[in-house]
């Protein structure tokens, strides 16, 4: 296979910082942009356990200000490149009491999105803890393994972040991880089994509005393993998954179903 071309991006970490007398802040998100192909995308942090990592650091923080930032932010970021750019320079040079930039920095890699889940896992997602002698499982973790699989496996470019709101309501800020058509339209999401179920329960209700406007449309779930019979909250999810008719994928069987992907997107 010939070498992976080396781009330079640009990157920015996104700061909450409720308190700029004390210049104390924890960062939440990174925005990544490819100047050559004027493309950028952020990410924020969206997990219950990130949240709450905010609010234990700033007990006063304001949580609907967090939830809702994605979506403002993604607004902001998706006009003209000359407004976009205009925005930046105010955002970087004003900011407001809560949310900063930091510094702008280069750095060299092939890929624009692998790269941006690079940059979050390394500098805003929780840190991995062991239990056990495994890596604690968390959506970001589970997409990261996917990723990798992905790029072995050349799957084509699978979209990413899509928005919901076309198939709930405006201003949904959920979103879903990977898309695809291959006559129909295909979604796929992260969800750990051994964490929030309320993550669970907003796929099957994503789920369910989206066959109400896609008939003919695949939605699977990438989970870190099996539902285990014996896990009462396993047996939910796996319940909830069936009834909206969303497959799971664990990691012990993502190669065989990125290979699959690969030739039916070919």
């Amino acid at each position: 296979m010939p070498e992976e071309e080396r781009i330079i991006f640009r990157y920015r970490i996104l700061r909450y910082a409720p308190n700029l007398i004390r210049d104390e802040w924890v960062n939440i998100g990174v925005l990544l942009e490819d100047a050559r192909a004027e493309k950028r995308a952020i990410r924020l942090i969206e997990e219950p356990a990130e949240i709450a990592r905010v609010r234990r650091l700033h007990p006063n923080a304001d949580e609907g200000v967090l939830c809702g930032l994605a979506a403002e932010l993604e607004a902001d970021l998706h006009g003209p490149e000359e407004v976009v750019r205009t925005y930046l320079e105010k955002l970087g040079q004003t900011l407001s009491n809560v949310i900063q930039l930091g510094p702008e920095k280069a750095v060299e890699a092939g890929d624009f999105d692998a790269e941006l889940d690079r940059l979050y896992q390394a500098q805003v997602a929780l840190p991995a803890r062991a239990r056990g002698g495994l890596v604690e499982s968390t959506r970001a973790w589970i997409k990261a393994r996917f990723n990798d699989v992905l790029k072995r496996r050349h799957v084509p470019r699978l979209e990413r972040g899509i928005r919901v709101e076309e198939f709930t309501q405006a201003g949904d800020p959920m979103r879903l991880d990977y898309g695809y058509r291959n006559g129909a339209r295909g979604f796929l999401q992260a969800v750990a089994l051994g964490r929030d179920a309320s993550q669970a329960k907003v796929l099957a209700y994503t789920a369910e509005r989206i066959r109400a406007r896609l008939s003919n449309c695949e939605l699977s779930a990438i989970t870190e393993a099996e539902p285990l019979r014996e896990n009462p909250r396993h047996q939910f999810i796996a319940k909830l998954f069936a009834e909206q008719d969303i497959s799971i994928v664990p990691l012990n069987h993502i190669e065989k179903f990125a290979e699959e992907l690969r030739v039916r997107l070919q």
